[in-house]
Formats: C-alpha cells, structure tokens, sequence
C-alpha cells in the first residue's frame, strides 16, 4: 500500500514536468512521458482503492499502452539529430 502510494506520488511529479517540459519546449516525447506516467499513477491509484484484483486485465492493457509511449518517446528522441 505505502509503495503505491510512493509510486501516486512519483507519478504526479513526473506529469506535471512532462507537461511543464512541452509547454515550454514543445517536445513531444515530454509529452508523451507526462501521458505514460499518468496511466501508470491510474493504474497504483486504482489498486490501493481495491480494484486492482477485479480489474487485471483492464491495468495490464493500460500499463502496455504507458511502455509504449514510453518507448515511443525514447524512439522519437533517438531519431533527433
């Protein structure tokens, strides 16, 4: 329970710069870091409230999405010249 809500946490800050870092430079894969770890924040909260049992698959499919933002940003950064 105390890691999830260490991980809620985490996650708010980690979005709030994801978002803080587009605003000012317009960088898209900030972007989508801000947006993956969002969903991963989605995903603790909902466990610590209990529903992280009945709702495995549902977090499983979320969780996949955030990973792929999150290597579609790392992509996206490691094609900037």
């Amino acid at each position: 329970m105390l890691l999830n809500v260490v991980n809620i946490a985490l996650c708010i800050v980690i979005v709030i710069l994801g978002y803080l870092a587009y605003k000012k430079n317009k960088t898209v894969p900030a972007l989508f870091i801000g947006i993956a770890f969002g969903i991963f924040g989605l995903s603790h909260i909902l466990t610590v409230v209990g529903l992280g049992t009945s709702l495995m698959n549902f977090l499983i499919a979320i969780r996949t999405v955030a990973y792929l933002a999150v290597v579609l940003a790392l992509f996206i950064m490691a094609q900037v010249k």
